[in-house]
């Protein structure tokens, strides 16, 4: 059952609807506007593992049922398992999670039948509208029907992969105590790679550390066990497992960018000549990467809606994100933390070389990490930015992105928060901090 004490929050998949807190009546409304909105007959819906989750879920049902139309209800399941529900019977999907949020936050992640995004222009500012003026009764007469839907989604997931060419690897996984434990044990069950788990029982509590392995701090536990067991290389999975963050075998993180070069060559490989989606903060090496094997790198915003749409007007077989998001067209276009996995595993097994000797050939800059800035006015302050590094090549595709032949950065404003978010990546350490330093100052000026 939920806590009734705890404090939860209504988001989409990158960013909060600001619809209020979300409760359960306000979970029923969502799930009543949501038939409305796609004229649904039916709709998967799954959840996380959080002690507020199965109310929430409770409550999204009936508001679908009582619009008349069908639930089929999934249960505890990784969120990119409702992609694949969603993708495979082509009906829009909820999933009831706050992701790497702390225990006491909760939300609702919505898509489209076959896995399509709903985000601020495709959908919720319609569902909001109709929250805040009230949603109409319906006729009910809704059914809810449980199924399990993991033995269909590892299916689908070693689909994409050849689980006969990934070999005898020693796999650290650490999940959190989110919902990735709920698949992890049944897709090695199936493969000669040997699993050391960490964490895979799920608690909505998190008791261990957050489900949070963007923060280095969240992985000390996953990197205390490798130096004891020594695998070919560790996973780390955020709450509702659609992020997946990888450590190589030297106990060394990998950055998102790392991965997404190392994975779009593994599709170019497959599909000579394909296009493959970045967003604008992973690293210049992702599309140097690409070109070099022959493919057509595509530049893109942050976040999933946008990658998303990017990739099926182009065509795209795969896209990445600095943040661990990796998607798929093999799987709706979706993300999967799992499916990266699985590909990392078969990358590592074709090539018979190290996980830290194969980053190598990818990482050739030095990043910044994001940093972020708290700001009294954000747009007056990107513009003051612009304005000091006026000279260099310059583009607003998302936020600001100033650029020499040797450097970049990009600052973008936050959506929830009075920040601004500074990515900047370079030839060496020391042309770094100058450039952080130097985009600091102007930033930290006082505005005229």
């Amino acid at each position: 059952m939920g806590d009734p004490a705890a404090v939860f929050k209504a988001y989409d998949i990158r960013g909060r609807t600001d619809l209020g807190e979300l409760d359960p009546p306000l979970a029923e409304a969502v799930g009543g506007a949501f038939v409305l909105l796609t004229g649904a007959s039916q709709i998967a819906v799954g959840r996380d593992c959080r002690r507020s989750s199965p109310d929430l879920a409770e409550a999204i049902a009936a508001g679908i049922t009582g619009q008349g139309a069908d639930v089929l209800d999934v249960g505890e399941v990784p969120t990119d398992c409702i992609y694949y529900v969603s993708g495979s019977r082509s009906i829009p999907g909820v999933m009831i999670t706050a992701s790497h949020n702390p225990p006491e936050y909760n939300g609702i992640k919505l898509c489209r039948e076959g896995a399509a995004p709903v985000g601020a222009e495709t959908g919720l500012g319609e569902i909001r509208a109709m929250v805040d003026q009230g949603v109409p009764s319906g006729p009910g007469g809704g059914v809810v029907e449980v199924v399990d839907a993991i033995s269909g989604y590892v299916d689908h997931l070693l689909s994409v992969v050849d689980p006969d060419r990934i070999g005898r690897l020693r796999v650290a996984a650490d999940g959190g105590n989110g919902m990735a434990g709920v698949a992890i044990g049944r897709i090695f069950e199936r493969l000669e790679a040997e699993l050391i788990g960490l964490y895979l029982e799920p608690d909505g509590t998190f008791p261990n550390h957050p489900a949070d392995p963007l923060q280095p701090e969240n992985l000390q536990d996953l990197v205390a066990l490798m130096e004891r067991e020594r695998p070919d290389l560790g996973v780390a999975f955020d709450g509702d497992a659609d992020r997946a963050f990888f450590v190589d075998d030297q106990l060394q993180p990998l950055s998102g960018s790392t991965t997404t070069a190392l994975i779009a060559r593994w599709f170019l490989q497959r599909h000579p000549g394909a296009t493959i989606v970045h967003n604008l903060i992973t690293s210049r090496a992702v599309a140097e990467t690409i070109r070099a094997h022959g493919g057509v790198p595509v530049r893109t915003r942050v976040g999933h809606s946008f990658i998303k749409k990017v990739m099926a007007e182009s065509g795209a077989v795969f896209g990445g994100e600095h943040s661990g998001h990796y998607y798929f067209a093999d799987n709706y276009r979706a993300d999967s933390g799992m499916l990266a996995m699985l590909v990392l595993l078969q990358v590592v097994s074709e090539a018979e070389r190290p996980l830290s000797e194969l980053r190598k050939d990818v990482e050739p800059y030095v990043a910044s990490g994001e940093i972020n800035f708290e700001v009294a006015d954000q747009h007056a302050t990107l513009e003051r930015v612009a304005r000091a590094f006026a000279g260099a090549d310059q583009d607003r595709l998302d936020g600001l992105t100033v650029s020499w032949p040797t450097k970049w950065f990009n600052l973008r404003p936050s959506n929830t928060e009075p920040l601004l978010r500074l990515n900047a990546e370079a030839t060496d350490p020391e042309e770094l901090a100058d450039l952080v330093a130097q985009v600091e100052a102007v930033i930290r000026e006082e505005a005229p």
